[in-house]
């Protein structure tokens, strides 16, 4: 089991819960569990937690520049699955799905917003074409 977790903040969790539930699912993480009016986590196989939150400081919650939430998955159809499901539920588009040789030749990769502008990469790895 992993120790590692992410958390995303959010200022509306019904909205981001309408986010998160199809993005979540292509990608293989499952609902875990939610502190209702605070926050809620999905849960890859290995343990990974994705927690979404109002911020503590009870400020509003802001995407950091620069910050990128990686979230690896198995396959391009998973990637692609995944982005289309961002769009569809109130993301925005940051890159859409295919190889990205500038980070070598195996990635393969989509990126996206949730509705509160956390960035995400939804990210696997492909064999290079003989």
């Amino acid at each position: 089991m992993t120790e590692m977790y992410i958390t995303l903040g959010s200022n509306d969790l019904d909205r981001s819960r309408r986010f998160y539930d199809p993005v979540m699912r292509a990608l293989g993480a499952e609902f875990a569990f939610e502190y209702e009016g605070m926050t809620f986590a999905y849960k890859f196989a290995d343990g990974f937690l994705v927690w979404i939150t109002k911020p503590q400081n009870e400020k509003a919650a802001e995407p950091g520049n620069g910050h990128t939430a990686g979230l690896f998955t198995a396959s391009p159809a998973s990637v692609d699955a995944a982005h289309a499901a961002a769009l569809a539920n109130g993301g925005s588009d940051e890159g859409a799905p295919g190889p990205r040789p500038i980070y070598g030749p195996d990635f393969y990769g989509a990126y996206a917003r949730d509705p509160d502008g956390n960035k995400m990469s939804f990210v696997t790895s492909i064999k290079p074409a003989d």
